[in-house]
């Protein structure tokens, strides 16, 4: 009776809402498990193995691109539109297991070229993890096209849980890069296992029509996501050629580090892309162009102190968190941070194009960023290091957004929520007062005396903005109370 009475009270809020909060939960949940996991390798394995385990999911995430060949994308696109569903899925799943062969096939014969991977016992992983990728893909994709973003938040959320549950154990037992590995494919299986219950697409005869379909979205998908993901990826790949295995660990610990500013656009993003192409499918530009101004509002709520703080504190919390070998990147986390805010824009920008079916547009945008970042970093990091990867990083994320922005200002209006926006930079900005001055007054010695200004600052700033904000925080109220969740008679 009770848990039936938290799930209709959850029910009773907006849909979007709801699959945004369910969303936001998970990625709460796993950030900080995925923290004290990444504090734990840190000081068990240093950052060697961790900048080894950082390389796989490089190539991992390159190589799985590829054989994705863009019909991931496409496949959850038709599906959202609602016709002949289970037609697209089977011809999806057909397409990526021929596709998936080849790749597979061409890695065995080019396997004396992966000779770092073949001698860390690396190369059969790899494999392993692609063909996994096929199933876990299928079912993701299936789920996100036909909405149910709460289950793929849950999805995501076992994925990454048991991942890392599976991680902390291989590593305790010594297993080092092995044991981070097989945690990842192991999440990836959980994950799909718990899925399946609810996935409701069954395979059927399917039209070369459908096939067509699906190519006339992914190519255009499949050149974009490409240059996603070599963005994404080629920091990592040229500091493990130009520096050592050492540095990438460093790197992507700051980076993970950086992306707690970004997990409300994370979780907003999810639930939004099904939605975007159903409403643009019915004609509903006026829900999307309130979307996206909601969602620029809700991300930054939680970016903007995230970015002040960080650069007050930051120095302290990489030495006490992650070790003295990591204290080094505090300069690169600076610079991070301004990636993550400028990343926030980005991510809505060019979502929103996919979505609205603007694959054409997209795929120019990140290509000329994609190119200029490989360039940049191919430049900047053999003369400053892993600075010069996260300096690469924010000109060509800024240069990407700005670009998105143009094109996407041509199909529907950006508008941002002014008042709110200064609301938060203005809660922000005292708290950041009330940060730098605890640090001058109290040297920060150990980890604790580094915490309270964390959890002091962050709760003043919680209160700061629904004081200055009403909307955000009647908004706020309303799901609180949707809910039956307590809240505070002094807001």
């Amino acid at each position: 009776m009770f848990l039936n009475d938290i799930y209709s009270r959850i029910l009773s809020v907006r849909e979007v809402q709801r699959q945004t909060i369910a969303s936001f939960l998970s990625q709460i949940s796993v950030t900080f498990a995925g923290f004290l996991s990444t504090m734990y390798f840190a000081h068990t394995v240093g950052s060697g193995v961790l900048g080894a385990y950082f390389l796989f999911l490089a190539y991992y995430g390159i190589i799985n691109t590829v054989s994705d060949g863009g019909f991931g994308g496409a496949v959850s696109k038709r599906i959202s539109e609602g016709e002949q569903q289970n037609e697209y899925f089977s011809a999806f799943f057909v397409v990526r297991f021929f596709f998936l062969a080849i790749v597979i096939l061409f890695l065995v014969i080019s396997r004396d070229y992966f000779i770092d991977f073949d001698k860390a016992n690396l190369f059969n992983w790899l494999l392993l993890a692609l063909i996994v990728s096929l199933i876990h893909g299928s079912v993701i994709n299936g789920i996100a096209g036909t909405g149910k973003m709460g289950i793929y938040a849950a999805g995501a959320f076992i994925n990454n849980i048991s991942r890392i549950i599976i991680q902390v154990v291989g590593v305790f037992f010594g297993y080092g890069v092995a044991g981070l590995i097989g945690g990842f494919v192991a999440g990836l299986l959980i994950a799909v296992i718990m899925e399946l219950r609810f996935f409701d697409l069954r395979f059927v005869k399917y039209k070369w029509s459908h096939v067509k379909s699906l190519l006339s979205f992914s190519f255009w998908l499949f050149l974009t996501s490409s240059g996603v993901i070599l963005y994404s990826y080629v920091d990592s790949v040229m500091i493990g050629y130009y520096l050592s295995n050492s540095e990438v660990g460093v790197y992507r610990v700051v980076f993970q580090f950086t992306s707690i500013a970004i997990i409300t656009t994370t979780a907003i993003r999810a639930t939004l892309w099904p939605k975007i192409s159903r409403w643009d499918k019915i004609g509903e530009m006026e829900l999307i162009e309130k979307s996206i101004s909601k969602a620029f509002t809700y991300s930054l709520i939680i970016a903007m102190p995230v970015f002040a703080g960080g650069i007050v504190l930051g120095e302290k919390l990489l030495y006490f968190c992650y070790g003295s070998e990591f204290e080094s990147g505090y300069l690169t986390l600076v610079i991070l941070l301004f990636v993550q805010i400028i990343n926030v824009s980005q991510f809505f920008y060019t979502m929103y194009l996919s979505a609205l079916d603007r694959q054409i547009d997209s795929f120019k945008v990140t290509a000329v960023a994609t190119i200029a970042n490989v360039a940049l970093n191919a430049i900047l990091i053999p003369f400053i290091g892993i600075e010069g990867a996260a300096v690469a990083t924010l000109v060509t994320m800024g240069l990407n957004a700005i670009l998105a922005k143009k094109l996407l200002s041509k199909i529907i209006t950006i508008r941002i929520e002014r008042d709110s926006l200064l609301n938060i930079l203005k809660a922000a900005s005292i708290m950041t007062l009330f940060v730098a001055g605890y640090r001058v007054i109290l040297p920060l010695s150990n980890v604790w005396l580094t915490l309270i200004p964390v959890v002091v600052g962050g709760s003043m700033y919680g209160i700061l903005l629904l004081k200055f904000d009403k909307k955000i925080c009647d908004e706020l109220k309303e799901i609180f109370t949707q809910t039956s969740v307590p809240w505070p008679s002094w807001l």
